[in-house]
């Protein structure tokens, strides 16, 4: 694969699958190279199975969430709207399975890991108000800084959308689909070198909310 540059972020998706499929409608028409998620297909109102259909139909490039760990294993399913494991397919289940923890894109300003978590830590995180001793301690994340390898990271786990700055590393969060959760996606823009927040409304249409620098510049908070 060559440098990416146009990619569409969908963060956790929780089993929204009418919101799944009103976010790739929508980025389907956006002009991208390709169509991210962070995963956690599990644990959510509607159906894992169709979610699982709508990522593969578009082509959508798609690392494991800890729900989805937690679902094959059968673990904390007394969670609220936790997925039944029984009620999995066996289409569904190969898929979870097979989904790999971390993937590196090309991207024209260096390496970009599209993870969960932070690396292959599925709950590790970075949140919008995480600063000083917060960030200090914060193991993945400094080994993430210290390595060096990846200029961006696109990442999930958190459900709020933000772009960090940290040094050389840039934290894209994809947010979540979950309702309750201010619902949205991300445009990243490499070639321009921007980045841009859409919502969706309790209606279920997509709406513009904001644009931030890609690099360099104030980090943007999460939403």
């Amino acid at each position: 694969m060559g440098p990416v540059e146009r990619l569409g972020l969908i963060g956790d998706v929780h089993a929204e699958d009418e919101l799944l499929a009103t976010a790739l409608a929508f980025l389907r028409g956006q002009d991208l190279e390709v169509i991210a998620c962070t995963g956690d297909l599990a644990d959510g109102p509607g159906s894992v199975g169709r979610c699982r259909r709508l990522l593969q139909d578009h082509g959508v490039l798609t690392v494991a969430g800890n729900h989805d760990r937690w679902l094959l294993a059968n673990r904390m399913r007394q969670l609220p709207d936790a997925t039944p494991r029984g009620r999995l397919d066996g289409e569904t289940r190969r898929y979870l399975n097979a989904l790999p923890r971390t993937v590196e894109l090309p991207t024209r300003h260096g390496t970009a890991l599209l993870c969960h978590g932070l690396g292959e830590d599925d709950m590790a995180a970075v949140g919008p108000d995480d600063y000083g001793y917060a960030i200090e301690q914060n193991w993945e994340l400094q080994e993430l800084l210290g390595d060096r390898r990846y200029r961006f990271v696109l990442n999930g786990h958190t459900h709020h959308r933000m772009v960090r700055h940290f040094d050389d590393l840039t934290i894209i969060n994809g947010g979540t689909l979950k309702r309750d959760h201010e619902p949205g996606f991300v445009i990243v823009d490499f070639g321009s070198g921007e980045v841009d927040l859409f919502d969706i409304d309790p209606d279920g249409r997509v709406t513009y909310a904001l644009r931030t620098a890609l690099t360099g510049g104030p980090s943007l908070p999460g939403r």
